[in-house]
């Protein structure tokens, strides 16, 4: 099974090695046909600690490594302003 990959911004560094990403997507709403955003929350595992609040990263799937924390960082994508 392929390990799912999540593109977001991070919101907040969460303790020691750890943020919080703000993953958003868009869906057609079943009834009203408009798209509409919809947001999850993830904690990822930043070996390094070299992201900040406000850097777009992409994150990849692994091991649980605590009880809310299974997604590792793959790559920054983009650096937030200081």
């Amino acid at each position: 099974m392929p390990k799912r990959q999540i593109t977001g911004t991070v919101i907040k560094k969460a303790g020691d090695k750890t943020a919080t990403v703000l993953v958003e997507r868009r869906v057609l709403h079943p009834r009203y046909h408009k798209t509409v955003k919809r947001f999850k929350k993830y904690l990822i595992h930043d070996e390094k600690n070299e992201i900040n609040v406000g850097d777009t990263v992409t994150a990849i799937e692994c091991r649980p490594l605590s009880k809310t924390k299974s997604f590792r960082l793959l790559e920054i994508v983009k650096r937030g302003e200081v």
